[in-house]
């Protein structure tokens, strides 16, 4: 049984090797053939919660699961929010094989899979960044996003004005893009070009009527039903494209908020970022459009993940 850290993830899993990683596991996830189930979320106090989320890559091919616990007060502390191990098993005898350090390889893989989204649904010009949240997917995003747009600035939002110029500080001289300390959600996002929401937040704090014509708009931080950092316009006057659409039908708070309120139905959710990558549903329709990408996260991007590390494929 072998067990990769935190360290060697970080090392090898790059956003250069996870981009094209997760890209052709959602292909695979959207095309049928990989094998999941909805992950099972068991609320804990003060916000916590305990997940576990099993899967195979194909009929043929590697399976397991990730079994993570997500305590969001971690940062504050210097530590992950996502605490846990995603158990191997290969396919010819059945046998466990390894154990990946789960929360490094969540975070980074998050971001990939944003960054396929940009890549696929925004503007090829897109330039400007509005980053809401300055946490650990705040700063996986930042580098994401710039492997598949030319960045030019970023302004990022948080709560905590201190934190977000600290932000600001750490990013701006890592990736040489101007990255500057917005005062509040909507001059963040003003004159965005890509919108990534990564925050804690339990009510909307993004409004679909502060966003420019043709953003696109990557929605991440609230992983369940219930939380929701956008309002109902942000889902109604979108192309509203997602991870899995069984998983927001049930989990995606902000589809179904804007579903509950009536203001759009099962019709409106326009396909899977796997569909749109394999050509099978259309992505962006024109330059002004606003697009958005729902991510709850999804275990065939774990296990793909893991399995390259495990296999030295990177």
């Amino acid at each position: 049984m072998r067990f990769i850290d935190r360290e060697e993830v970080a090392r090898r899993l790059t956003y250069e090797a996870a981009i094209p990683i997760v890209r052709e596991a959602m292909i695979a996830f959207s095309t049928g053939r990989t094998r999941q189930l909805l992950r099972s979320i068991l609320p804990l106090a003060e916000g916590r919660m305990f997940g576990v989320m099993p899967g195979a890559l194909g009929e043929h091919a590697p399976f397991g699961a990730k079994i993570v616990s997500v305590y969001p007060e971690n940062f504050a502390a210097g530590r992950q929010s996502h605490q846990g191990v995603i158990v191997l098993f290969e396919p010819e005898s059945g046998a466990p094989v390894c154990v990946v350090h789960a929360g490094e390889v969540t975070a980074i893989r998050t971001a990939a899979a944003s960054a396929v989204a940009t890549d696929a649904l925004a503007r090829p010009e897109a330039s400007q960044l509005a980053i809401l949240g300055y946490g650990e997917q705040a700063r996986a995003h930042l580098r994401a996003i710039a492997q598949v747009r030319p960045i030019e600035k970023a302004l990022v939002w948080g709560r905590d004005a201190r934190r977000a110029q600290a932000f600001a500080g750490d990013m701006s001289p890592e990736l040489g893009v101007e990255v500057g300390v917005a005062a509040d959600v909507r001059e963040a996002v003003a004159t965005a070009d890509i919108v990534c929401a990564v925050s804690a937040a339990s009510e909307p704090i993004l409004r679909g009527a502060w966003l420019p014509a043709g953003a696109h708009v990557n929605l991440v931080g609230s992983s369940r039903a219930g939380p929701a950092e956008a309002d109902n316009e942000v889902v109604r006057l979108s192309r509203f494209i997602v991870d899995s659409r069984e998983g927001v039908l049930a989990q995606g708070a902000e589809f179904l908020n804007a579903k509950a309120a009536g203001l759009v139905d099962d019709a409106h959710l326009a396909g899977e970022i796997g569909e749109v990558l394999a050509g099978q549903v259309e992505g962006r329709q024109d330059a002004r459009q606003i697009t958005v990408y729902k991510s709850l996260g999804h275990i065939v991007q774990d296990l793909a993940s893991a399995w390259a590390l495990y296999r030295g494929a990177i």
